[in-house]
């Protein structure tokens, strides 16, 4: 074996290609069709998305595994620990398991007639899928990272393709509008196949593409809806009615949609993978996904979430704002420097007491005094004296910035962390 440590096989690939990322699917494809069939006997299920992705697949890994089911689940990144990207029925893999794929990998790169280079992403991709071909599972769940069309993840041919929502992010690789952007992830479809579109307001580009395949497109508020009822919900579509359902476990009333798209995926597996309504009930209320809308609480109640696009970041406000009900909210923030810092700043102006600002540990990191500019400015905007009054401090690090804020927290204060998985995977468990 070419290392006998995951990190150090990590660090090697973070080396191998000279892009952190290109996108493309010809390289990727080429080492997995050696390595195996491209196609898995289960169903599989890609999830795309601005925003929500993440969730869906959390409430789907949930649902299937309180049904009975296997479920291999690929997700990125990771917060705290690499394993985590890889799991199979809700646990992540040994290192040994991902050591002994990525040799395989490593093998079947180096046997190609021109040695084929692959990305960080695009080792850990093949690995998940080395890995999963190598269980028996009943369903694989697979997280695009980037886009869709063009995306690792796009080599296989999912019988289900879930859009969970579409905003302005990354749009260096994926475009200027959200036409363009939806077009791009729109690319995990495939002909007599199905699309879910849990976003009722998503661009209807999606829908033209799905026509042209052709593709089976079901969208929310045409195809399937929800409604809530007395501390409840109800999910419904053309011939089915599912009601008296708990509020998902994960936070903020944006899951309802998520989960919306989630039931019309179970739904049209029903007769590959009959699930109960139990099932459906014990699943939602016991999905978890670190890092999001995440609270914890102790001397001060501490709130982490990686929330960092502005469609994100709205929705985080709101749930915070709700959630506070007038507390002081305290702010530890940072940000990629490819984000829109003026629109994830924009939504907390009014509500945030004190802002924390300090460098990410990665080569992509946003300044800090273009974070400080951009924070003192929305707030010499507002004519609140309140709002003027407002801290913003600088720091060196992000642990010294959390102990500040601490330090600064009295009873009945929230402490909110948002901005980045760097931002939240920095902290760690042990700091919070």
């Amino acid at each position: 074996m070419r290392f006998d440590t995951l990190h150090d096989w990590l660090t090697w690939q973070e080396t191998l290609h000279p892009e952190e990322i290109e996108l493309g699917l010809d390289r990727i494809a080429r080492v997995w069709h050696d390595m195996h069939q491209p196609a898995f006997s289960c169903p599989v299920i890609s999830v795309a998305g601005t925003n929500g992705k993440g969730s869906s697949i959390a409430m789907l890994q949930s649902i299937y595994l309180a049904a009975g089911y296997h479920v291999g689940t690929y997700t990125s990144p990771h917060l705290y620990k690499y394993n985590e990207r890889i799991c199979i029925d809700g646990k992540a893999v040994a290192d040994e398991v991902i050591m002994t794929s990525f040799e395989r990998i490593d093998l079947s790169r180096k046997a190609q007639q021109q040695e084929i280079s692959l990305t960080y992403f695009e080792f850990g991709t093949l690995a998940a899928l080395d890995i999963f071909a190598h269980a028996e599972l009943d369903i694989i769940l697979l997280e695009v990272g980037l886009g869709g069309r063009l995306d690792a993840v796009n080599i296989i041919d999912a019988d289900i393709a879930l859009i969970a929502s579409i905003d302005l992010d990354h749009q260096a690789w994926l475009g200027e509008t959200r036409d363009e952007i939806a077009r791009e992830k729109a690319g995990i479809l495939r002909q007599n196949k199905a699309c879910i579109i849990s976003e009722p307001g998503a661009p209807s580009v999606i829908d033209d593409y799905a026509n042209e395949l052709p593709c089976r497109c079901y969208r929310a508020g045409r195809d399937f809806e929800y409604q809530e009822e007395q501390g409840q919900w109800r999910w419904s579509a053309k011939d089915k009615i599912r009601a008296g359902l708990p509020h998902p476990s994960l936070s903020g009333k944006h899951q309802l949609q998520n989960a919306a798209g989630v039931l019309m995926a179970v739904e049209l597996l029903d007769s590959r993978l009959p699930v109960t309504q139990q099932a459906i009930r014990d699943g939602l209320l016991s999905a978890s996904l670190p890092g999001r809308f995440e609270i914890r609480e102790g001397n001060t109640t501490t709130i982490l979430d990686v929330a960092h696009n502005q469609a994100a970041a709205k929705m985080l406000a709101e749930s915070v704002k709700l959630y506070a009900s007038g507390r002081r909210i305290l702010c530890v923030f940072s940000l990629l420097a490819d984000k829109d810092v003026k629109e994830v700043v924009r939504p907390f102006i009014k509500n945030v007491a004190h802002w924390s600002i300090a460098p990410l540990s990665s080569s992509r990191a946003m300044k800090l005094e273009t974070i400080e500019a951009e924070i003192t400015l929305q707030l010499a905007e507002q004519t609140n004296n309140d709002i003027k009054s407002v801290g913003v401090q600088t720091h060196a690090s992000i642990k010294e910035a959390l102990a500040y804020v601490q330090h600064l927290a009295g009873p009945g204060d929230i402490i909110l962390l948002f901005g980045s998985f760097h931002l939240v995977a920095e902290l760690g468990v042990e700091h919070v």
